[in-house]
C-alpha cells in the first residue's frame, strides 16, 4: 500500500535501544526480549534489520550511555543510522538505506515511545511509507514529574491511536511481536 513506487519490501527499525535511553524504561527486559524475537524472525526471513542510534549532549557519541544495550546484537551487514533529532529520517541517511533495499513498509520498535518512536512513525507516514508499530516492542521512561502520564499509559495510548492511523495510500497499525510474519 505504500505510495512509494517499486518498494515492495519490509524492514524492521530498531530505534535508540541504548544504555542511557532504556536504563529506567518501563518493562525494559520484556521489550528487549520482544525486539530480539522480532530481529530473529526478520533475519530468518532475510528481512532487513536497520538500527538507529541517537546522539546528543546526554548521549555523547561513543560513550557508554550511547552504546546499544548488550542484549541486542547488530550484525555487521545490518545498517546503522546515526541521528540527532527525534524523527529517524531527519538529517540522516535512513531514506537512502531504505531505498537501496526497496523498502516501503516499516515495523517500528525501540525507545522512547513519546519522542523518537512517535516522531519516526509520523515521519514515515508523511514520506509515503506504511508504518506498523510493534505494540509490545517499544518503551519509555517515567516522565510523570514533567506532567506526562505513567509510562504504561503512554505506551497504551500510542498503541491505541496508531492502531487505526492511515493516510491516502498509506497504512499505520499495530501488531504484537509474536504475531509478526514475513
Amino acid at each position: 500500500m505504500t505510495t512509494l513506487p517499486d518498494r515492495p519490501n519490509t524492514a524492521v527499525l530498531v530505534i535508540d535501544v541504548q544504555n542511557g535511553v532504556v536504563a529506567n524504561s518501563h518493562d525494559r527486559d520484556g521489550v528487549i526480549a520482544n525486539i530480539n524475537t522480532l530481529i530473529d524472525k526478520a533475519r530468518a526471513a532475510d528481512v532487513p534489520v536497520i538500527w538507529v542510534q541517537h546522539s546528543d549532549e546526554e548521549l555523547a557519541y561513543g560513550s557508554e550511555t550511547w552504546q546499544y544495550v548488550p542484549e541486542l546484537t547488530r550484525l555487521d551487514a545490518e545498517p546503522l543510522v546515526h541521528k540527532k533529532y527525534p524523527d529517524s529520517f531527519e538529517d540522516t541517511d535512513l531514506e537512502t538505506v531504505l531505498a537501496d533495499r526497496k523498502v516501503g513498509r516499516l515495523l517500528v520498535t525501540g525507545a522512547q515511545t513519546d519522542v523518537c518512536i512517535r516522531s519516526t512513525l509520523h515521519g514515515a507516514i508523511v514520506r509515503g511509507y506504511d508504518a506498523t508499530l510493534v505494540a509490545d516492542a517499544h518503551t519509555t521512561e517515567d516522565l510523570s514529574k514533567y506532567g506526562a502520564p505513567a509510562p504504561e499509559q503512554v505506551i497504551a495510548h500510542t498503541n491505541l491511536y496508531w492502531r487505526w492511523h492511515s493516510a491516502p495510500g498509506r497504512e499505520g497499525g499495530t501488531v504484537e511481536a509474536a504475531e509478526v510474519t514475513f
